[in-house]
């Protein structure tokens, strides 16, 4: 199956695009931010008809977006909290996504929470309540039950035949729930981004806006250095954790997310991910997830951020020390720091609402995920806070605050039913003629990626031995998903990046297809 129409992303698109944007005519949105949020903003947007420009200084999720736990959440944190608004909306969110949006991209994920001796009766009383009442959740947020099985009690042997590293030694059986998994978090960005091509969105990496104003933005080619503007009727300013340098009024305070990168050999098959609880915490667990290429992510942290924001937040070893210790606690084979063979952190965008005369700020573990719509006194709208899984409805508000702050000619929002890119009903995506890994990230078009590799048996290689993405992907990325250079193919298109020494040992392979991409 070939692409959707007008949704292919290339240099080649870029540089007409650009040329057609800065110092053109005027448009009915930009976008600036081409995270989850900021794309999904743009595609809102162009879906409702207008004329929409998006630019990211970087590229597609090249900040927090590709550094989450590639989880779409159903809110039973916030539910036990008292944040039953956030809790609801999070499900609904969660169900969009699973059922209609992106189905090729998200799957029903299981989760065990082994009880072991450091979890009393008490508090697993409390844990099997809470995961029923996330079911409840799902419920009233009209997912099928299909979709996402019922939470349930497990023996002990059910229990290690779906966890075998957990330790045996005091073990009473374990609690079972669902939840939603994304393949890939920067592939959700990525589809959004076509998908608001394929509406008419002009969708420019490497463009860094330099100054917003009302009426549009002054904006460098990151690649010529070239300067121009792009006039807007409304702005919309999605730069997650950058949005405050770029308005007055908006303060935010950033909260860092540590994930660590293990091989599948240290933890032995996985057939669940776990939950394990971090001691002296009523609400907060450790995660384990395991990855369809073999990997396994464990974290997260969430520690405040201060300072200045880098382009790439770097693990901090305490962050990796304080996960290992959680993961050990429940390990039969304790995992050691020469084990780790990554680490990522990302930056949460959330809102400081700390009255100036506070004692001291909240941990950022208590402030709100809930999102935030802001007018600067310039006219830009902003859009902070939130959390991934409820991208779509942080992208409603903020497009409908644009439309009517400028008296924008558009109606109401479609996104809630527009299939992305790849999107297909379950039944649909399982009789494609594909691997079910290349299904699970490209979705309808994994038979087109599959084609490239026929046609070419070079493009069937691995471009790392021992690791599952082919030449054909890498090309395929360049060719439609908007990769310019081996950063974009390696860091975000593929993931090859986040273990140091693979991409090391893939970048010449991919370089090479790049330039033999160039020589067309």
């Amino acid at each position: 199956m070939t692409p959707l129409s007008g949704s292919s992303l290339s240099a080649a698109r870029r540089a007409r695009d650009l040329t057609g944007s800065v110092n053109g005519d005027t448009v009915d949105v930009l976008v600036v931010g081409l995270g989850v949020t900021g794309a999904g903003a743009a595609l809102d947007a162009a879906a409702r008809g207008l004329r929409v420009v998006a630019v990211d200084a970087h590229d597609l999720a090249f900040g927090t977006s590709r550094f989450s736990s590639k989880l779409v959440h159903g809110g039973l944190r916030y539910l036990a909290s008292g944040r039953l608004d956030v809790a609801h909306e999070s499900a609904v969110e969660r169900g969009i996504l699973m059922e209609r949006t992106a189905p090729h991209l998200v799957h029903a994920q299981p989760f065990v929470l082994p009880l072991t001796p450091l979890v009393s009766r008490g508090q697993a009383a409390l844990a099997r309540a809470g995961f029923h009442a996330g079911d409840t959740l799902r419920l009233a947020a009209r997912t099928a039950r299909a979709t996402l099985p019922a939470p349930r009690r497990l023996s002990v042997v059910e229990t290690l035949h779906l966890a075998p590293a957990l330790r045996l030694d005091g073990l009473r059986g374990g609690l079972l729930s669902w939840d939603g998994r994304l393949t890939d978090d920067a592939r959700l960005v990525t589809a959004l981004a076509r998908t608001a091509g394929a509406h008419g969105a002009r969708v420019l990496t490497r463009v860094r806006a330099l100054e917003l104003t009302a009426t549009g933005a002054r904006v460098r080619d990151e690649l010529t250095g070239q300067e121009g503007e792009i006039r807007a009727r409304a702005v919309i300013n999605a730069a997650g954790v950058w949005a405050g340098g770029l308005v007055d009024g908006v303060r935010i305070r950033p909260s860092r997310g540590t994930h660590l990168v293990l091989r599948p050999e240290s933890l032995g098959p996985l057939t669940a991910g776990l939950h394990i609880p971090v001691p002296g915490e009523t609400n907060r667990f450790v995660l384990v997830l395991p990855q369809d290429d073999g990997r396994v992510y464990v974290g997260l942290t969430d520690e405040p951020v201060d300072g200045d924001i880098p382009d790439v937040t770097e693990p901090p070893e305490t962050d990796i020390g304080f996960l290992l210790d959680v993961l050990c606690s429940v390990l039969h084979v304790p995992v050691h720091r020469d084990d780790v063979v990554g680490a990522f952190a990302g930056l949460r965008p959330l809102l400081d609402t700390t009255p100036d005369d506070a004692d001291a700020p909240p941990r950022t573990a208590d402030i709100s995920r809930r999102h935030a719509v802001l007018t600067s006194s310039q006219g830009v709208v902003t859009v902070v806070g939130g959390k991934l899984t409820t991208y779509r409805r942080m992208a409603e508000d903020a497009v409908d605050a644009a439309v009517r702050l400028r008296g924008l000619a558009a109606g109401p929002s479609r996104t809630a039913s527009l299939p992305l890119v790849g999107a297909a009903a379950p039944h649909v995506l399982a009789a494609l003629p594909a691997p079910r890994r290349l299904v699970r990230r490209h979705g309808t078009e994994a038979p087109a990626v599959l084609a490239l590799a026929e046609r070419d048996p070079r493009l069937a290689e691995p471009v790392l031995p021992g690791y599952p993405v082919t030449a054909a992907e890498a090309l395929w990325a360049v060719r439609h998903e908007g990769a310019l250079d081996e950063e974009d193919v390696l860091d975000r298109r593929t993931r090859i990046g986040l273990v140091p020494s693979d991409r090391t040992a893939a970048l010449e392979a991919v370089r090479a297809l790049l330039a033999d991409a160039a020589r067309g």
